[in-house]
C-alpha cells in the first residue's frame, strides 16, 4: 500500500524535515525553520572529556529528539512514540500503522540505509526518516535529506532500526495522532517560548561547555592544539571539528542559517522588527562559521598560507561567539 496525499519535501536536516513532512500530511503546514525555532533546536556544546572515536565531542544543536518533543508540546500536538526490543514486533507495528493510512517517523542508523551512496554512510544512530508505504516487500521512504522518495528492503530497514552503539535507535517509531490547528495567538506564544528557551541555553548555562561560553572555550583549545598535540594529532582534531560542523546534519553554519530564516518568519508573525535585525546578525554569524571551516580545511589539506594558522582559527571562533552573543542579547528583549 501507498499512503495517498503524502508529500515529500527535501530539507536541510533530518529531524526538522521529518517533523515538517509528518505535520504537513496532517494539514499543519510548518516550514523547516519554524519547526527548528519553535523546537529550540539551536545550541552549541563542546565536551573535550567526552570522546567520540577518540576525538572531543562538539554539537551545534540540542539532543536528537528534543526538537520534535519541544515543538509538539508547544503546539499541543499529541504524538504516539514507541521503542521495541523485539524486531518482529517493531516491524509488525509499523505495518499496522501504515495500514491505518498514517505515515510513520523512524529513528535509524545512517550506516544501514542502503539507498544512500556508500560514501555518505557512517555509524550515526539518530537519523530520522518517514515511511509512507510498502510495495513488493519494500518500504517506501521519504528521507528529508534526499531529493526524491526512495525505498528500502525489510531486512535493511530492520538493521537500520536496530543498530548497536551510541544512541542506539531501539526500533523507535513515532507519528502524530492529534494535530490541532493553532490560532495566531498560540503560534505567537509557541514562537516566543522557543526563542526564550534557546536564548537561555546560549547565554545562561553557567558551565563553559555550553552556549556562547563553549564557543570561547573551544577557541582557547584550538589556539594551542598545534603546540600541545603536535601537527598530526592537531590535524586529526581539526578535521573532526570540520566533520562535526559540516557533515553531521547541517552543522555550525547550516543551523545558524536555518535559525536566521526562522527569525525572519517569526518577525512577520510577531510583528517585531528586532527579529529581522537578529536574523541578519545570525546570518553573519553563519558566514563566520563557514570561514572557520574553509580555513581549517586548508590546514588539514596542507594548503594553508602563512596567515592561516591555529591562532587565526581561534580568533574566528571568538568572532563567532561575539556575534552569537549579540544576537541572543537582542532576543532577550522580545515581548510576548
Amino acid at each position: 500500500m501507498i499512503i495517498p496525499n503524502y508529500q515529500h519535501n527535501q530539507s536541510a536536516h533530518c529531524e526538522n524535515g521529518t517533523v515538517s513532512n509528518l505535520l504537513n500530511f496532517h494539514k499543519l503546514e510548518l516550514s523547516e525553520p519554524m519547526v527548528f525555532g519553535i523546537g529550540s533546536g539551536l545550541f552549541f556544546t563542546y565536551l573535550p572529556f567526552v570522546k567520540l572515536n577518540g576525538m572531543p565531542g562538539t554539537s551545534y544543536r540540542i539532543m536528537p529528539g528534543n526538537i520534535f518533543s519541544n515543538m509538539t508540546k508547544r503546539l499541543n500536538i499529541k504524538i504516539k512514540s514507541e521503542k521495541f526490543s523485539d524486531k518482529k514486533k517493531a516491524m509488525d507495528e509499523l505495518d499496522r500503522t501504515l495500514d491505518k493510512g498514517l505515515p510513520v517517523g523512524l529513528l535509524t542508523s545512517v550506516f544501514y540505509l542502503t539507498y544512500l551512496p556508500k560514501a555518505y554512510r557512517f555509524h550515526f544512530n539518530a537519523h530520522n526518516i518517514v515511511v509512507f508505504g510498502k510495495e513488493n516487500g519494500n518500504y517506501l521512504v521519504s528521507d528529508p535529506v534526499m531529493d526524491n522518495p526512495t525505498e528500502i528492503s525489510y531486512d535493511d530497514l530492520v538493521r537500520a532500526r536496530f543498530a548497536k552503539g551510541t544512541m542506539a535507535p531501539k526500533g523507535r517509531m513515532y507519528y502524530p495522532v492529534e494535530v490541532p490547528v493553532p490560532t495566531e495567538k498560540e503560534m505567537q506564544t509557541a514562537i516566543v517560548k522557543g526563542i526564550r528557551n534557546t536564548t537561555s541555553d546560549m547565554l545562561n548555562i553557567p558551565f563553559p561547555i555550553a552556549g556562547v561560553k563553549a564557543i570561547r572555550f573551544l577557541s582557547k583549545r584550538v589556539r594551542h592544539w598545534q603546540d600541545k598535540l603536535g601537527e598530526k594529532q592537531a590535524g586529526l582534531y581539526l578535521g573532526n571539528q570540520i566533520r562535526m560542523q559540516e557533515e553531521i546534519g547541517t552543522g555550525g553554519a547550516g543551523f545558524r542559517f536555518i535559525y536566521a530564516a526562522f527569525l525572519q518568519e517569526a518577525a512577520d508573525i510577531l510583528r517585531q522588527d528586532l527579529l529581522n535585525e537578529a536574523s541578519a546578525d545570525m546570518t553573519i554569524a553563519g558566514d563566520r562559521w563557514r570561514d572557520f571551516a574553509f580555513n581549517a580545511g586548508k590546514i588539514c589539506k596542507g594548503r594553508a598560507t602563512d596567515d592561516i594558522t591555529y591562532p587565526m582559527l581561534a580568533d574566528i571562533l571568538l568572532d563567532c561567539a561575539d556575534k552569537e552573543e549579540k544576537v541572543f542579547r537582542k532576543l532577550q528583549k522580545i515581548s510576548a
